[in-house]
């Protein structure tokens, strides 16, 4: 079976603690439960907002540089995800479907090589 990232994407300020209410948290906790049950879920994890993250550059001289903030200025960033393993993509993107209304925000479903 192949292994596959589904990455859910928050906006610049997302405060879990605000936009997060209980019955969110039990739609997630249902499709945590759905997956384990399943047999898919590796790993799943939810990160710390964007804007404490530190990213890493490799400079031209071999050095490199470490900088306060995402490394992509966007407007959004993944904010959460699951590693599943499941049969083929068709599968991976059913339960990235899941994940969309558990969430109630966008979700990014790809492939480890």
């Amino acid at each position: 079976m192949t292994r596959y990232l589904v990455a859910i994407h928050h906006p610049d300020g997302y405060d879990p603690s605000i936009a997060e209410d209980e019955a969110m948290s039990r739609d997630i906790d249902a499709l945590n439960d759905e997956m384990v049950a399943a047999g898919v879920r590796v790993f799943v994890g939810g990160l710390h907002p964007a804007s404490r993250a530190m990213s890493l550059t490799l400079q031209t001289d071999g050095s490199v540089r470490v900088a306060d903030g995402p490394y992509l200025q966007t407007s959004e960033h993944v904010g959460g995800f699951w590693v599943l393993e499941a049969a083929d993509l068709g599968a991976a993107l059913a339960w990235g479907r899941k994940a969309a209304i558990a969430c109630r925000a966008p979700v990014e479903v790809r492939a480890f090589h």
